[in-house]
Order: structure tokens, then C-alpha cells, then sequence
């Protein structure tokens, strides 16, 4: 199984204000709940872990847009460094793919895919998804079943986040950088809305925030 840091249904999170937020999201956000060096930190771990399993190959990281854009290229900067300072270095090459699976902070039971078209190049290919966060799973089940009908020669998946939710399907990344309780978050990339890209640190959305962001 794999290894991840757990956030407890209770933790409290971190103040705000002991934070560089920025003024226009400070009254719809309750709190930090991942500081950005924190993520910094776990990213580095999770490239590691995935340079020792999948190192031996040549790498096709394919990045699930938007949310996974900011933990995609962290990562690789990452993954590029070991790969640098390795004496078997591996070529590294990159795709990507847009899945949409939310209305406002639903998730909905359809997923629709976009750029499927691209995905014959990985035939017979060592693949790394990577993705910003794991609810259902549903999405991400998709997506594999997507990818399998192009014999890739291996998949992996590394989620940033994984949310603890009945809605579950069961599904998990074999590379998870935190387990978190099932709140909205944003920041880091995800979105509400396409909103809270620009914000450094996970946090959590609060009501004035969905009711200011909803469309």
C-alpha cells in the first residue's frame, strides 16, 4: 500500500494570518491546512519513490489538467534532478490530458475527457499520471481504462491528495503524497470554480467563498 501523510478529520489547520495569503481570498478561505513548503517537502519524497520504481525506463509523464499543473512541474523538477545526478539517467518526456468531473463542489457522475486523441503515442510506454487530488475515484478510473486501450506498457499514478469520503469507490494511486479529510480545498492549483489557482498553501473553503465563486 502506499506510504502518505495522513491530515486528521481534526486537525485545526493553521491561522491565516501566519501566512502570505492573498487579500482578495483572505475572507473566503477558514484556514491553511497544507503549508506550500510542507507540499514542497512531500513532493520531493514522492519523486523519489517514484525514480527508484520507475527509474529504469523512459518516463512518460502525462499531467491531468488544470488542477494538476503546479504538483506536475514541482515533481519534475524534482524527478529531473535525481535523474541528473543519476549515473543510469532516464529520458523523460511529457503529455497532457483535461478531465472534467465537477459542478461547483460537485462531483458529478459523468467524467468528460479531453484530448484522448493525443494518447496513441503511448503505446508500449512506461506512463506516470499525475494528478491533484483522489475523491471518488471514479475519474481516475476513467482515465485508466482510457489509457489501457492504447497498451501502454506501464501505469502509474501519483495524486498529490488523497480525500477521505464515503463517496469512495475504493480506488487509490499507487504514489500518494497526503491523505485529507473530506473538506473543499483549493489552493496550489485547485479550484473552485477556477478560482484559488494563484494561492501557495492548501486550504479550506469556506461558505462565503462558495457563495462568492459559484456560477
Amino acid at each position: 500500500m502506499a506510504s502518505f501523510l495522513q491530515i486528521p478529520d481534526a486537525e485545526k489547520g493553521h491561522d491565516l494570518n501566519l501566512f502570505c495569503v492573498p487579500k482578495h481570498y483572505e475572507d473566503d478561505l477558514e484556514r491553511v491546512i497544507i503549508p506550500h513548503g510542507i507540499i514542497m517537502d512531500r513532493t520531493e519524497r514522492l519523486a523519489r519513490d517514484i525514480m527508484q520504481d520507475m527509474g529504469g525506463h523512459h518516463i512518460v509523464a502525462l499531467c491531468v489538467l488544470k488542477g494538476g499543473y503546479k504538483f506536475f512541474a514541482d515533481l519534475l523538477d524534482y524527478i529531473k534532478a535525481l535523474n541528473q545526478n543519476s549515473d543510469k539517467s532516464v529520458p523523460l518526456t511529457v503529455d497532457f490530458i483535461r478531465l472534467k468531473s465537477y459542478c461547483n463542489d460537485q462531483s458529478t457522475n459523468s467524467v468528460k475527457v479531453f484530448g484522448g486523441d493525443e494518447l496513441s503515442t503511448l503505446t508500449g510506454k512506461n506512463v506516470l499520471i499525475v494528478e491533484d487530488i483522489v475523491e471518488t475515484g471514479r475519474t481516475m478510473q476513467t482515465l485508466l481504462s482510457l489509457l489501457n486501450g492504447y497498451n501502454p506498457k506501464m501505469v502509474k499514478v501519483v495524486s498529490l491528495l488523497v480525500k477521505r469520503t464515503p463517496k469512495s469507490l475504493g480506488y487509490r494511486p499507487d504514489y500518494i503524497g497526503f491523505e485529507v479529510p473530506d473538506k473543499f480545498l483549493v489552493g496550489y492549483a485547485l479550484d473552485y470554480n477556477e478560482y484559488f489557482r494563484d494561492l501557495s498553501h492548501i486550504c479550506v473553503l469556506n461558505e462565503n467563498g462558495k457563495v462568492k465563486y459559484k456560477v
